[in-house]
């Protein structure tokens, strides 16, 4: 509840503060600004709370070295806006500033005193002549900055030296490598000379060898021809062999083809005789479409049944992949177990929990239309609800009885389902993950329904 102040109502020292400075705030420098701003956070908490502004006494919660981080902006629009605040946070920081605060609060400003302090206790205290003494640390921290803009000019040109001296330096070495190089390529370039009049003379050698082998190549030329003549003959035989056997290759194609034919019709007849012997079957027991599914016959029953048998493994193993509920849910038959509050409190625990149970009852009757698969959404406390809208098609709403848990309820459900039968339980609860993953079915985290809802 926001706090407003009656001028009234102020202390006498309070009650008129500035009253005839009508002039705008100066333009402080960021160093001043910054000063300010850790003054005030540190004072901060040493106010009263009905002295305190409303906006600040929840910045004044906060730790000693996050309060000025996260609250500066707050402060310094609350020193701005509001004089008798700044007031009153100013006479304590004047006051732990000792004798510094005292000569500010006089209007001076001692030769020796850091300028951005002296600036940030004057822009607090606004004795006679405050605005200058923030220009002064204006200019005293341009000055600064200045000077240190010159040394570091200065000392980018002593590197520059120093770095034209090592490449002078670097160079002469370069220089004395090269000339060793030239003198080594002058030498290499001897031997090559004399290795190219060897080779000059071997080419001259290796000419006359191809000389002499031109000639043994026309005589074996000769003999190659009378080879290849016989090598067609033989060719022309095999050509005709090739023929024969392929006719009887495709004669063996065909007969392949007839006895898979036949094994083709043998396998629809067995399929066929497989059909009917099912339906006679079903029409001997008299078994017709089943008018409940399992989770029908639990959101009967209020506690667990004593004695109900467990299945010794687990459907599959507990992942947050967020595709993998999509792949559930595309199983046959899948059937969706969610916890609803579990789910609700995770993604929209803004709202009331009527608009809860909506939200999330609305988004599954999306799923239950896209996949065909069976929803059942667990709540707790059914006495506490009344007035609930009725479920989307395919979506079954059950509430836990006085006594029982949801919890208790989902496990119920889960150890309704038929072994084989491909169950999915939405819950971050780890108890309630751990107990139905024994009993067979997937475990998924609640962020993963939530991800597949943002997206229908």
């Amino acid at each position: 509840m926001s706090v407003l102040f009656d001028p009234d109502d102020r202390p006498e020292e309070e009650a008129a503060p500035e009253a005839a400075d009508y002039a705008p705030e100066p333009v402080l420098p960021e160093a001043v600004r910054q000063r300010i701003t850790a003054l005030a956070a540190a004072a901060l908490p040493g106010l009263p709370p009905d002295e305190m502004p409303v906006p600040l006494r929840r910045v004044a919660r906060f730790a000693p070295n996050r309060r000025a981080r996260l609250g500066g902006r707050d402060i310094a629009a609350q020193l701005v806006s509001d004089p008798v605040f700044r007031q009153r946070i100013g006479g304590r920081i004047m006051a732990e500033a000792g004798d510094l605060g005292t000569a500010v609060t006089s209007g001076v400003a001692p030769a020796a005193a850091d300028p951005v302090e002296v600036a940030a206790l004057a822009y607090l205290a606004r004795p006679e002549g405050w605005r200058e003494l923030i220009g002064a640390a204006g200019d005293a921290v341009r000055a600064e900055a200045d000077s240190a803009a010159v040394a570091a000019q200065v000392r980018a040109a002593e590197q520059r030296a120093t770095r034209a001296e090592h490449d002078r330096a670097v160079a002469r070495v370069e220089a004395e490598k090269l000339r060793d190089e030239l003198a080594r390529v002058r030498e290499e370039l001897n031997q090559l000379r004399e290795e190219s009049r060897a080779t000059a003379k071997a080419l001259r050698e290796a000419q006359a060898a191809q000389k002499r082998a031109g000639d043994l190549l026309a005589t074996e030329k000769g003999r190659a021809a009378r080879v290849a003549l016989d090598h067609e003959a033989e060719l022309r035989r095999l050509r005709s062999r090739l023929a024969d056997a392929e006719a009887t290759a495709a004669t063996g194609k065909q007969a392949a083809k007839d006895a898979r034919s036949v094994d083709d019709a043998r396998l629809w007849l067995l399929l066929e005789t497989i059909g009917q012997a099912a339906t006679g079957l079903r029409r001997e027991l008299a078994l017709g479409p089943a008018d409940k599914l399992p989770a029908d016959f639990v959101a009967e029953v209020s506690a667990d049944r004593p004695g109900a048998p467990e299945r010794s493994r687990a459907r599959a193993q507990d992942t947050d992949d967020p595709g993998r509920l999509d792949q559930l849910l595309a199983l046959p038959r899948a059937h969706l177990v969610v916890d609803g509050y579990n789910v609700t409190k995770r993604g929209f625990a803004d709202m009331s929990l009527e608009q809860q149970r909506k939200r999330l009852i609305t988004g599954l009757g999306g799923i239950a239309a896209q996949t065909g698969d069976e929803v059942t959404v667990v709540f707790d406390g059914a006495e506490r609800v009344h007035g609930l809208p009725p479920a989307p098609r395919g979506v079954r709403v059950l509430f836990s009885r006085k006594g029982t848990t949801a919890d208790e309820l989902i496990r119920q459900l889960v150890r309704a389902e038929p072994p084989g039968r491909p169950v999915v339980v939405v819950s971050s609860d780890r108890e309630v993950a751990d107990g139905v993953r024994r009993h067979g079915a997937y475990p998924m985290g609640a962020d993963s329904l939530l991800r597949r809802l943002s997206r229908s």
